[in-house]
């Protein structure tokens, strides 16, 4: 039956107007897709290092589970802190960072002209991998944890530790491991650990905490002494090095981290997509192999979980800062 003309006028609006609904949802999930260009992760150190290559590691899943390249910029500076200042700043939607523990932990409280407060002006998005640090000692000094650390005590202030720079990692908990098994050394601070190996090797100084993938070459190598690791017990990145809890130092634990953030800006769906799918790659079974290849055991979080670790290791370096009024250089 032929309707009326103005109700065939009616039906055809009627189903131009369905029509356009129907297609409003995917169109504006199109206009609403995240990320819509490539997502950048900036980077603190140079190409090589050992945050450089964790991002790498990440990056080709990460693009490949969300359809958009992404590329890794390199900002080395002020221990990663100029690329975390990018990062906090940034406002593009589009930028996120790989950072270290000081970066999100002490960096203000370390030094209050530092132009980004990583509790504020930083989103928590997934503690990726930890490590502990090694204890590594000179050529010449004892093997035996005990036996080196009894050395340590009764050379102390002429014996030197050797760090990547005032406020890191190495550096504070240097000064905790100090406090705790009473030893005198002192601090000498280098650009970096490439440096801290080879002055400990020709003698200048006498120990440092060093990553374990970057120090077990030279411990191989038979140029420095593993003495004992800063995990609770042995460690599955070095499982034939003793942590230091068997020599005595129950009490003492430390590890470096690695991290990524995203500017406080970042909506928080983009936050939690990021954290779902960076802890599903790095728990991957070929990504978690390459990751313990770097000297790294996976961890894999939600944002809540690293901004749970964060806030505890801020609260401990904090202290290690104030007991020993430790200032930047």
């Amino acid at each position: 039956m032929n309707l009326p003309p103005i109700n065939r006028r009616h039906a055809l609006a009627t189903g131009a107007a369905l029509a356009a609904a129907t297609a409003l949802p995917g169109a504006f999930a199109q206009t609403a897709a995240w990320p819509s260009r490539p997502l950048k992760i900036v980077v603190g150190f140079p190409g090589g290092s050992s945050p450089d290559l964790m991002a790498r590691t990440v990056a080709e899943p990460l693009q490949q589970a969300l359809g958009q390249p992404v590329v890794i910029e390199n900002r080395p500076g002020a221990g990663g802190n100029v690329a975390a200042a990018q990062v906090a700043r940034a406002d593009d939607d589009h930028t996120i960072g790989l950072m270290i523990n000081g970066n999100m932990t002490i960096a203000k409280i370390l030094n209050p002209a530092t132009t980004y407060d990583p509790l504020t002006d930083l989103a928590p998005v997934s503690l990726l991998a930890v490590a502990p640090l090694l204890l590594a000692g000179a050529p010449g000094t004892p093997t035996d944890p005990r036996a080196f650390l009894d050395a340590a005590r009764s050379n102390g202030d002429k014996w030197n530790y050797g760090t990547p720079g005032i406020g890191t990692v190495a550096h504070l908990g240097m000064e905790l491991l100090k406090g705790r098994a009473g030893l005198g050394a002192v601090h000498v601070p280098y650009p970096g650990n490439p440096q801290v190996i080879t002055a400990m090797i020709g003698g200048q100084i006498q120990m440092a905490l060093l990553p374990p993938g970057l120090a077990m070459a030279q411990v191989k190598a038979g140029k420095l002494q593993a003495i004992g690791v800063t995990s609770a017990g042995r460690s599955g990145v070095v499982p034939e090095v003793p942590s230091l809890a068997e020599a005595g130092l129950k009490d003492f634990q430390l590890e470096i981290w690695n991290a990524v953030a995203a500017p406080n800006s970042l909506p928080k769906a983009h936050v939690n997509r990021l954290s779902a799918l960076l802890t599903d790659i790095v728990r991957r079974p070929e990504v978690r192999e390459k990751i313990l290849n770097q000297g790294w055991t996976v961890a894999g979080t939600s944002p809540e979980g690293l901004a749970r670790r964060v806030k505890t290791d801020t609260e401990a370096m904090a202290e290690v800062i104030r007991r020993n009024n430790i200032r930047p250089s």
